[in-house]
């Protein structure tokens, strides 16, 4: 089938995967649309048969299986293994969140008995989304990160601290933490001793980072797919304008901003890493010195992805299709101006920043209006909105009450 140019083989289907418990994640949805649309069959693991996922007309089947994190590695390997030797032909496999990516590189080799999946140093997803691994990369390679410290005990936190500065940025230190053994629910920024001591118990999973003022910030988003020959198309850049909880979490408010420098800088990087696969990065641009210093790389489909296409309808999902069953990837730049929006978590983040964007505007004229790719809300998808608002009001009650 033809899809505004790119043309995806109909006969390999896809099987998206993510690892823990989390039914409301806007990226598994926008990749079953991106495949489906073009005629893919799209089957996803989901954690019941009422998640937006589950719901999308544009899913050929839905896999309930409600995983934890908690589990034997190998046992989710061969449950991963059950489930493809189901489906009617090898699939593009598409692992939607850290854990999954993590997983699907170290089996490789055992899941290419039922999976396609792009072929990589085993080791290397861990030690990009493990953030230890990643500061020591960037260190390797000249790349700019932040100034990061892991303490391995109470004094060395405390010390730490006071080395990089309140406030402080406190991160669990690797992906599997925050479904095992999580010591901060996410990126937490602390604003003094007595805080920081409260949130971190057991400072052994934990890294401390230097916090760069958001009045003195750009936060970048760069997404891309690594091809086997170590080329990177597509490759695109955004602006992440909100976030929740606020300055620290999510994208929920973005906006598709070329900026060719960046793109050849993340470009060289997973060159030089011998990266290969679809990849999000983060970075953020510290306006006192000039800098774009990574913060995170994660080795799979961002959540946002769908923000970013081409005139020719090309995004990294897309991509990950064509290269995976052997077709070209045209080339084309990124299509300027679409914005993203995660309806569930903007309007909490709209008020919290007052109405205004979250980080400083770049230098220079906006692109011209290129439309709205809204996480859940689609005119020939609706269910996945509806049971989004649903399953979003269910939790504030519950919330509420207890």
């Amino acid at each position: 089938m033809v899809v505004r140019g790119v043309e995806l083989d109909r006969s390999v289907p896809a099987l998206l995967f993510k690892v823990g418990r989390y039914p409301l994640h806007q990226g598994s949805v926008g990749a079953v649309r991106s495949l489906g649309r073009a005629g893919v069959p799209v089957h996803a693991v989901v954690e019941d048969a009422y998640t937006p996922t589950a719901l999308s007309r544009h899913l050929s089947r839905r896999h309930v299986w409600p995983t934890t994190g908690l589990e034997d590695p190998r046992t989710l390997v061969e449950q991963l293994l059950d489930i493809g030797r189901r489906l009617p032909a090898r699939a593009v496999l598409v692992p939607t969140d850290d854990e999954a990516a993590l997983l699907a590189a170290g089996a490789q080799d055992r899941l290419a008995e039922c999976f396609l999946l792009p072929k990589i140093d085993p080791d290397l997803p861990a030690g990009l989304a493990g953030k230890r691994g990643l500061y020591r990369r960037c260190l390797a390679h000249g790349v700019p990160a932040p100034d990061t410290r892991f303490p391995a005990d109470r004094e060395q936190l405390i010390a730490f601290a006071a080395e990089l500065g309140y406030p402080v940025v406190v991160k669990n230190l690797a992906p599997w933490d925050r479904l095992r053994a999580p010591v901060v629910p996410g990126t937490t920024l602390v604003r003094d001793r007595r805080a920081l001591l409260a949130l971190v118990g057991e400072p052994r999973g934990v890294l401390l980072q230097a916090y760069v003022p958001r009045e003195a910030a750009q936060d970048w988003i760069v997404h891309l797919y690594a091809a086997p020959d170590g080329r990177c198309a597509p490759v695109f850049t955004g602006l992440k304008l909100r976030s929740w909880p606020p300055h620290a979490g999510v994208t929920t408010y973005a906006r598709a901003l070329a900026n060719p420098g960046l793109a050849r800088r993340s470009a060289r990087l997973c060159r030089a890493l011998g990266y290969r696969g679809p990849a999000d990065l983060d970075w953020r641009l510290d306006l006192r010195d000039g800098r774009y210093k990574l913060v995170d790389f994660n080795p799979r489909v961002g959540a946002q992805f769908r923000m970013f296409e081409t005139a020719r309808g090309l995004d990294v999902v897309r991509a990950l299709h064509l290269d995976l069953t052997g077709r070209p990837i045209p080339l084309g730049g990124q299509r300027e101006g679409r914005r993203y929006v995660a309806e569930h978590l903007d309007l909490a983040a709209f008020v919290a920043y007052r109405g205004r964007c979250g980080v400083a505007r770049p230098p220079g004229r906006a692109p011209g209006w290129g439309g709205v790719e809204a996480a859940w809300l689609a005119l020939d998808d609706p269910l996945p909105a509806a049971v989004t608002a649903v399953r979003t009001l269910a939790l504030a009650v519950r919330r509420r009450w207890h």
